[in-house]
């Protein structure tokens, strides 16, 4: 069902261990990808909702008269939305406002000398199109983890796009347009994959450009992003989820084996990693392993996951191993089930989001934690931060000096200017004292 990779012993023979390149990883066919959505995209910047149109009608099987959303379907799937869905979805919402309205940072100022300040400002960005897939899964919490934080930046306008659903007479999955309308975004277009990023990036009749994209997809959103990135930002290249659990002798096995189910439904290509330096915790977590999968709905996609060449379990001498290779994996979602959990959480340095102890499973962070699922994924979480507040704004330098002050600095400026060889920096400072007959150091 898994695949063992057993790195025991094998540092004390004096081999080097390429943690980053032994660790499972499942390979994204992305130059492949890249290909096949390039036309997509220079269709669309070209014919705009057109091209959009019939690839509602080839790729979703659907045929649109438009793909705006109109507004009373976003209201009426949250009149028609489950009491207890809805109830968790306004838990899960006032949770992620809390933790974001802590991350809002303020202005600061720094008065460099007298007369001289940088203001270091924040500024949200204009617009932003989010996306929240509807293949295997309607993720409608990936609206409330895209939109929430967008919303305590200050974001002014904010698009949503998910792909046109057959079963729903060409609309989005009505779970999404629920959640759209608790969180207000009334603008919404049944768009997919590298459609809607084309959309944002472009724009579209009735359908602003935006300044910045973000929302998980699967490869072929991926793989636009990557195309349109600089002439938008995007939040990331995330690929297909991922979880790592470190964990040791005293790990419950149908703890773990449960929460690498839970990342494996999500798709064939999710990937479940164990790494312990316990071989009977690895043997009874593969027990549970067979007997919880035999129970679960989605049978196909999480066999399908388990046993990709993405998901193993791995080996290790100790803990001390075991957080090296978890730090060179950089998951996107990272498990400690230890004896002392916290004191080996706060060691590691790569991970987009780490669940201490057991009572802490990935699932919590992906509905109701108050965390942020939007995670990177692939490794890049050892350069890349999940989504947050930060994520939707700008930093401006704003610098304010008086005629004392630049005085002062000057010759500063002058030397600067002539060792670089741009004297014309340096005139461009002399010339302010010059016109008032005033020369600097005067």
């Amino acid at each position: 069902m898994i695949r063992r990779l057993d790195l025991r012993g094998r540092l004390a023979t004096g081999e080097r261990l390429d943690y980053r390149a032994l660790v499972p990883r499942a390979e994204l066919a992305l130059e492949e990808a890249l290909d096949g959505v390039r036309p997509i995209l220079e269709d669309v910047r070209h014919r705009g909702v057109e091209a959009l149109l019939e690839y509602a009608e080839r790729f979703d099987g659907v045929k649109l008269a438009s793909v705006r959303v109109p507004p009373q379907a976003i209201t009426g799937a949250l009149e028609t939305l489950d009491a207890d869905v809805r109830a968790a979805f306004e838990e899960s919402i006032a949770r992620l406002r809390a933790v974001s309205e802590r991350e809002r940072e303020q202005d600061t100022t720094v008065d460099v000398v007298p007369g001289g300040t940088i203001t270091n400002r924040l500024v949200p960005y204009t617009r932003v199109g989010v996306y929240a897939p509807g293949g295997l899964a309607p993720l409608a919490s990936s609206v409330v983890m895209t939109v929430v934080p967008a919303q305590i930046a200050g974001v002014g306008s904010i698009a949503l796009a998910s792909p046109p659903q057959k079963d729903y007479g060409g609309l989005p999955h009505p779970t999404i347009l629920a959640v759209c309308a608790l969180l207000g975004v009334d603008e919404v277009y049944a768009v997919g994959g590298a459609g809607a990023v084309a959309m944002f990036t472009y724009g579209v009749d009735g359908c602003e450009p935006a300044d910045f994209i973000a929302g998980p997809g699967r490869i072929s959103t991926v793989a636009a992003k990557r195309l349109v990135r600089g002439i938008v930002g995007i939040d990331s290249e995330a690929g297909p989820t991922e979880i790592a659990i470190l964990a040791d002798e005293s790990a419950d096995p149908a703890y773990v084996a449960a929460d690498l189910i839970s990342q494996a439904e999500h798709d064939p290509m999710a990937a479940s990693v164990l790494v312990t330096p316990d071989e009977s915790l690895a043997d009874a977590v593969v027990k549970e392993l067979e007997l919880q999968v035999e129970a679960t709905k989605h049978l196909g996609r999480i066999q399908a996951a388990l046993a990709g060449e993405q998901s193993g379990v791995v080996l290790v001498d100790d803990l001390e191993q075991g957080l090296a290779v978890v730090d060179a994996y950089a998951a996107e979602h990272l498990e400690i089930h230890t004896v002392d959990a916290a004191r080996w959480a706060s060691r590691v340095r790569n991970a987009g989001a780490i669940f201490v102890g057991a009572w802490a499973p990935v699932s919590l962070g992906d509905y109701a934690a108050g965390s942020n699922h939007v995670l990177p994924t692939g490794g890049c979480a050892c350069h890349s931060s999940g989504l947050s507040v930060r994520s939707f704004l700008k930093a401006v330098h704003v610098i304010e000096y008086d005629q004392a002050a630049l005085r002062d600095v000057e010759p500063h400026v002058s030397a600067l200017a002539d060792a670089e060889d741009l004297p014309a920096h340096g005139a461009a400072v002399r010339i302010r004292f010059a016109r008032e007959g005033d020369q600097p150091g005067d």
